[in-house]
């Protein structure tokens, strides 16, 4: 447990928000909202438009960090007796209820993008009203949805898929943690231990598929009042269950609009094989066996990131995954529409109350599984809003990025000049002297420099010579003979 101050708690919790509250001023985002953005919001959590068709009677869950009150999805899974194969119920927050095109809250979304995250810190795309409240999924509350029906075989694959407005209830807000220890006592319900069922059929899918799933631990903080904490930690298996049911219904959104020829899909161009050949030649150089005939996807699932060799050659399979994008088309299909990493189409539809272009590919959805035209304000925006989310990503990194390094740096501030044990990760090959190492305890990645040649993948001894809260600047220095 890594407290943010030795001695005054109070005091260091202090100056690490009002570096956050700068780290907002430089990038020009805040949690606030403009006085009439509220008043909207208000307005409209007082009265959504509720739909006709009423499905309160399925009994969804939703599966969620332990603090989280943005709920957008929730399920409810069953078998489906006749064929053998299982029927997915996905209900999905529907901002459409809320809000009206060119509104208030609509234009000010259109401004953010997305939510950001770091730490105690959220810059949420709508306001609370909405996100937190009448928009949310909670548990016990009627709501307005996009309810996602898809029909699977025995196997895990998708055979149908359709979208329609509904009213549901969730009957429970789970956590991850929770939900992996009722699996592993065996004492989770039916819903659960469909989720690992179907999870792991749809993992196995992904790998006949040839889908890259890079598997770093996250580094996260942890606030508990005055006390901020760095760690590392590992997805629980129930996790990357969860997400493949958010993929199944962005895999069956993206081939409801690609068969229409009116959408926004998720892409991201195949590896470059300069990028490829490189990595064959980090392998080498970490002594990772990588035979010619392997393809990286499969290569990258024999990684084991407890081992500081692979957990460099993980890293630096990250740069496969660099340019991810959306494409916007109406009548014609964009030059790339697949998504590399998932080796498949795919649309963000699931996490509208946190990212705005997934309100857009909803609705395209909705209107195509009603045989209906696809509502002009969606047409309208659909010519800015990739350029809209890649403003938001870029600030949305910046800031996620920033709020870690100010809580690095504060966190080590009083202990310049002591000694870390790490793993050179990161090499700069132009210089060979530059690069990135990741300390465990506390979790930290930051860079590092050397005299001499770093070697990656390597554990060392690495000296802090700098951890500026006021620049969130942290760097390590590696003494010749200290690995």
């Amino acid at each position: 447990m890594i407290r943010v101050a030795q001695a005054d708690d109070d005091v260091a919790a202090q100056s690490l928000r009002a570096g956050i509250q700068q780290l907002q001023t430089e990038l020009q985002v805040t949690p606030e909202f403009p006085p009439e953005v509220e008043a909207a919001a208000a307005a409209a959590a007082a009265s959504p438009r509720l739909p006709d068709l009423d499905r309160t009677d399925l009994p969804f869950i939703t599966i969620d960090p332990p603090s989280s009150m943005d709920l957008d999805q929730a399920m409810h899974l069953v078998r489906n007796d006749k064929t053998g194969g299982y029927t997915v119920h996905y209900a999905i927050a529907d901002l459409a209820a809320f809000i009206t095109a060119g509104d208030p809250i609509d234009v000010e979304a259109h401004k953010r993008g997305e939510s950001l995250y770091g730490a105690d810190s959220k810059i949420p795309l709508h306001p609370k009203v909405l996100s937190e409240g009448a928009a949310s999924l909670l548990p016990d509350q009627v709501r307005p949805a996009l309810l996602w029906t898809i029909e699977l075989d025995a196997h895990g694959e998708g055979t149908s898929t359709h979208v329609e407005r509904a009213r549901v209830r969730s009957t429970a807000k789970l956590d991850y943690a929770g939900v992996q220890a009722d699996l592993d006592a065996g004492t989770a319900s039916e819903t659960i231990q469909l989720l690992k069922e179907i999870g792991l059929k749809r993992q196995a899918l992904e790998v006949e598929r040839g889908g890259v799933n890079l598997t770093l631990p996250d580094q996260e903080i942890e606030v508990t009042g005055d006390q901020w904490r760095l760690a590392y930690r590992k997805q629980l298996p129930v996790e990357e269950w969860n997400a493949q049911i958010s993929l199944l219904t962005g895999f069956g959104a993206a081939a409801l609009m690609v068969y229409a020829r009116v959408g926004v899909l998720r892409t991201l161009p195949p590896a470059d094989p300069r990028d490829v050949q490189h990595l064959h030649r980090t392998a080498r150089a970490l002594g990772i066996e990588w035979p010619a005939e392997m393809l990286y996807p499969e290569f990258i699932r024999t990684l084991d990131v407890a081992k500081p060799q692979h957990a460099a050659m993980m890293v630096a399979c990250t740069r496969l995954l660099r340019g991810s994008g959306y494409a916007t088309f109406d009548g014609e299909l964009p030059e790339l529409t697949e998504h590399a990493a998932l080796a498949s189409e795919y649309a963000h539809v699931t996490a509208p109350l946190r990212r705005l272009v997934d309100r857009y590919a909803g609705e395209i959805c909705v209107a195509l599984c009603a045989d209906e035209p696809v509502p002009g304000w969606v047409h309208d925006a659909l010519a800015t809003l990739p350029d809209e989310m890649r403003a938001s990503a870029r600030r949305s990194s910046a800031y996620e990025r920033g709020v870690v390094d100010l809580v690095e740096a504060g966190v080590l501030a009083p202990r310049v000049g002591e000694s870390f044990q790490g793993v050179i990760v990161e090499v700069d090959e132009k210089t060979g002297k530059r690069g990135s190492v990741t300390i465990q305890d506390p979790a930290v990645e930051a860079g590092v420099s050397s005299d001499g040649p770093l070697p990656l993948g390597t554990d060392v001894t690495v000296t802090l010579e700098t951890a500026d809260i006021a620049t969130r600047t942290v760097a390590f220095t590696l003494a010749p003979g200290r690995t």
